[in-house]
């Protein structure tokens, strides 16, 4: 009998469908364990074979504790939100909706036909009114609550509105914008509603403020740092600029210290933590404070190093500080407002990471030494960030080395204040063998005695204070474009107001076009419907109410907001809502989070270390604090699983000509290397020059030089994407190959955390150790499984399997499992065995790796339902432990023949044994031996 796999594979996923075989209850007396991969965004390309790999180890995972008596929640959803849907509608007049059903469906398909074992019954997409009605609902309880900071908590907002209208605000420490004025009680008292409101929104977790954003035009949106890529927008190429927009903010800021320390009780990668430690940036050292001369205004700077403050000899303020235009004078006005223009088109990232381009521009305006009173130049440079503490510098060239160059390239004076130490040709930066001069009282001082001295020095004249300092910077919360959640806001008198949680999920209007309105309104603004009427909680029409800046509305219609929220937020509780997503009362039930409480193992890329898993931690903190969830982070153990690459493509394009060069015969020529679609390439990089050029009209008259023929193709190793043309479909190997080839040869291409290239010529290897796997059961006239009893060599080789299985699924190590899985095969063929009491277990240690064909084996054997719980195989040691030794018996220094005996043998007992023997005697042939050599458990040698 042969192996079908596909019809087996179908058959299977068939059953698992109907019968809901991985359906998790919220009820178990089984121990709980709780497994999660990233949901997808639905891409109109569908999967190809990279994806899938996480998704594989994470499902080995989840099938191999449900072998071991666990109840597993392993759900599946959609990140469904997302700018490529919105970008097709642009073009296109198509609903979002209905090209991200469209996808959802392709990718449903393709993931059930990789037989992972999700809980579909509890699947989420963030796109869904009942899904983003929860995030809706956190976004309230993020407005209405503020952080204390002597809790070290987030806190309700009322409970701060008391304290005002006891005390004022004099003696309230909690997280806030920093322009928040004092005020006592009676004055807080006699404040408009409105002037409160405004105040309030200077402390709410969530704020609408003016910040820096990336601005992309072409995409009429705001990106995050991680969707821009070399400057231009990941999605498109576009180029992103600088500016001010006013915002919806998360003060995320607030949690910077938590956000750092939960690092330490997390079994998360070394190297993703490291990354998130940076990001947080917590920095010891002091605030100053330097006067501008001749302006009311000061500057704040952070510092680590306040012992060098007398080594300052200019001021650098990032170009987009909101103090460079109130002082730049008029001979410097033209200057450098072009410089702020031309830093307006490079990233944040581009101008961190560009460290050999100096540049900069002179204001014209002098801050004022607070100990010295001497005159500080004041310069603008793109390597001061506004996103980055006070976004001004107070610039020390000896201690410094951008300082040291900035200075160097500009002729600006380099005061040396570092006693014994030559700065002639770069910065001093060792603060351990620092001892500080010319700096007046700090002469003769060590760095952490100078550190102490000059905070105390500038405690007493009131210009500056020890302070701790963090990199991280509230979170841009607000996207420009109609397929993300809309916020549940409306405004009166220009002041948000949040919708009743009864009243949600507030839904997407319909609008006639998707790009931002004539007048730069994002595009709800398009929405004829969409203001909020307070009468009856409704959605109405935008001709019923009045603009934002009106002063009273006559109808009680008021506008709504015009930003979504960005792709982050749907993603930030989804592991939560998967507890208990079908509840439509709250966003789930305690007992649900009691029960599961957190995810014990999370799979995905660390791409997401600065966006989804901070803002994710950040938001569970919240929740924690909220009395919500048990535990203020969401998983205890993440693996980034590393990325399959593709095997690219390139033909070689003459520089300036229509004519392509084979390969090999470049030489030294200048040739502009284009990818090639890797379908039109055979087995031996040959391409199909007629697909080709029809694949590519540009090229369809070119001229290709060959060699031998042919046209030979270059080949190169990158990322595997649909950009680069190198995608491998995984429906074409599950038809070809079947799921579980797949499965094992995406483990079997090394160890899970590691890049690796894939090469479907390798997947052959799987796919024969799958039938040879089906030949241990079946030949050609059928099952042939016995009842015999197991030998000892069909016992060894199972409990060595079971061990090694188990050790490297414990340790996922899931490469060297599949190797196991060949051995165990390869010595049960040769020890011919066909005993149940063998090759049943066998099915349940391949189960999790090769579902399909466990289960179809399975059932072959006589057992009713599924595999998927059937108990995972206990080792036994005993098995492993060798009773007896096949003795080499030599003569004379040669091996004659070979003589099992028992391992507890004593020395004089196997010299007996093997005199006795009736070979021993044939080659005696009478003669007394000389002497008779025994090391026990290796040789006899008898001297004759």
């Amino acid at each position: 009998m042969k192996y079908h796999f596909n019809d087996i594979e179908a058959k299977w996923q068939e059953y698992w469908a109907e019968h809901q075989t991985f359906k998790a209850e919220n009820k178990s007396d089984k121990p709980k364990f709780y497994v999660l991969d990233m949901f997808p965004y639905p891409s109109g390309a569908g999967l190809h074979v990279g994806h899938p790999l996480g998704y594989i180890a994470s499902d080995i995972y989840a099938r191999y504790k449900r072998h071991k008596g666990f109840n597993v929640l392993h759900p599946q959803g959609y990140d469904s939100f997302g700018l490529p849907a919105e970008q097709y509608a642009i073009q296109t007049g198509q609903h979002p909706s209905i090209t991200t059903e469209a996808n959802i469906k392709t990718y449903r398909r393709q993931l059930d036909q990789l037989g992972f074992s999700f809980d579909w019954s509890r699947e989420v997409r963030t796109s869904d009114p009942k899904y983003y009605k929860w995030t809706q609902w956190v976004f309230i309880q993020l407005f209405e609550s503020y952080y204390c900071n002597d809790a070290d908590k987030a806190m309700p907002i009322n409970e701060l509105v008391d304290a005002f209208k006891a005390e004022g605000n004099a003696r309230i420490n909690a997280a806030c914008d920093d322009d928040v004025e004092i005020f006592s009680a009676n004055e807080w008292n006699a404040f408009s509603s409105e002037k409160k409101q405004e105040i309030l929104l200077k402390y709410r977790l969530t704020y609408l403020a003016e910040a820096e954003v990336n601005w992309c035009p072409a995409l009429g949106t705001v990106l995050a740092n991680d969707e821009i890529v070399n400057g231009v927008s990941e999605r498109g190429g576009h180029p992103v600029i600088r500016k001010k927009m006013t915002q919806w903010m998360m003060r995320i800021s607030a949690f910077a210290e938590r956000l750092l320390q939960g690092l330490e009780t997390i079994d998360w990668p070394e190297p993703l933590k490291e990354i998130q430690r940076n990001w947080i940036g917590k920095s010891v050292g002091a605030s100053v404070t330097f006067k501008i001369k001749e302006h009311d205004a000061v500057i704040d700077v952070f510092t680590t190093r306040p012992d060098t403050i007398f080594g300052a000899s200019f001021m650098t303020l990032a170009p987009e500080h909101d103090l460079v235009n109130q002082i730049t004078t008029p001979d410097q006005k033209a200057e450098v407002e072009a410089y702020v223009e031309a830093t307006a088109k490079r990233s944040e990232r581009d101008r961190m990471a560009d460290v050999k381009t100096i540049s900069g521009m002179f204001t014209g305006a002098y801050a004022e030494h607070p100990f010295t009173k001497e005159p500080i130049p004041i310069w603008i440079g793109d390597y001061v960030l506004a996103g980055y503490g006070t976004g001004a510098v107070m610039s020390v060239p000896c201690g410094d080395q951008r300082d040291y160059d900035f200075a160097k390239h500009f002729n600006i004076p380099i005061p040396n204040i570092f006693e014994g130490i030559d700065i002639s040709e770069e910065a001093f930066a060792d603060k351990d063998n620092t001892i500080i001069a010319n700096s007046d009282f700090l002469n003769g001082l060590k760095y952490k005695e100078a550190v102490r001295k000059a905070i105390e020095e500038l405690e007493k004249l009131g210009q500056g204070q020890g302070k701790i300092n963090y990199r991280l910077r509230d979170a841009v919360f607000s996207r420009q474009r109609y397929w993300g959640e809309p916020f549940p806001v409306y405004y009166v008198n220009g002041l948000p107001q949040m919708i009743d949680e009864k009243h949600l999920p507030l839904t997407l209007p319909e609008v006639e076009k998707y790009l931002p309105t004539e007048t730069g309104e994002p595009p709800l603004g398009n929405a004829t419907h969409w203001a909020w009427d307070t009468k009856t909680n409704k959605v109405v029409s935008n001709e019923l109410s009045h603009s934002a800046s009106d002063t009273e509305s006559i109808n009680g219609v008021y506008p709504l907001e015009l930003n979504t929220m960005p792709g982050w937020a749907g993603s930030s509780q989804y592991f939560n809502r998967y507890m208990d997503p079908h509840n439509s009362d709250e966003i789930f039930s305690q007992d649900a989070i009691n029960y599961w409480q957190q995810v014990d193992l999370y799979i995905g890329g660390s791409e997401h270390a600065t966006g989804h898993l901070l803002y994710s931690r950040f938001w569970q903190k919240f929740m924690f604090d909220k009395g919500l969830v048990p535990y203020d982070e969401f998983a205890k153990k993440l693996i980034n699983q590393g990325m399959i690459l593709g095997t690219s493509a390139f033909a070689y394009r003459l520089e300036g000509e229509n004519k392509f060069l084979s390969k090999g015969l470049i030489g030294d020529k200048e040739v502009q290397p284009i990818h090639a679609d890797v379908s039109f390439i055979n087995s031996s990089d040959e391409l199909d020059i007629e697909a080709f050029k029809k694949w590519r009209p540009e090229f369809k008259d070119a001229e290709f030089v060959l060699e031998d023929d042919v046209y030979k193709v270059g080949r190169d190793v990158e990322k595997m994407s649909k950009s680069k043309y190198n995608v491998v479909n995984p429906d074409q190997i599950c038809e070809q190959y079947g799921a579980d080839s797949l499965r094992l040869y995406e483990m079997f291409l090394g160890p899970l955390e590691q890049a690796k290239p894939w090469n479907t010529a390798g997947i052959t290897g799987v796919h024969s150790f799958l039938k040879k796997l089906w030949k241990l059961y079946y030949d050609d006239n059928g099952l042939k499984i016995s009842d015999t009893e197991p030998t000892k060599e069909n016992l060894k080789t199972l409990h060595k399997t079971i061990k090694k299985v188990e050790e490297d699924i414990e340790n996922f190590s899931f490469n060297t499992s599949v190797s196991t899985f060949m051995i165990a095969v390869n010595e049960l063929t040769a020890q011919k065995c066909t005993t149940k009491q063998i090759l049943e277990p066998l099915l349940v240690l391949v189960s999790p790796y090769a579902p399909h064909i466990a289960e179809e084996l399975w059932a072959a054997l006589g057992n009713q339902g599924s595999i998927a719980t059937a108990p995972f195989p206990v080792f036994e040691e005993t098995y492993l432990v060798e009773s007896s030794k096949n003795y080499p018996i030599s003569f004379n220094g040669k091996m004659r023949f070979t003589l099992e005996l028992p391992l507890d043998m004593s020395k004089e007992d196997i010299e007996a044994a093997v005199l006795a023997n009736e070979k021993t005697q044939e080659q005696l042939q009478g003669r007394e031996p000389k002497k008779v050599i025994v090391v026990p458990g290796k040789i006899v040698n008898i001297v004759g």
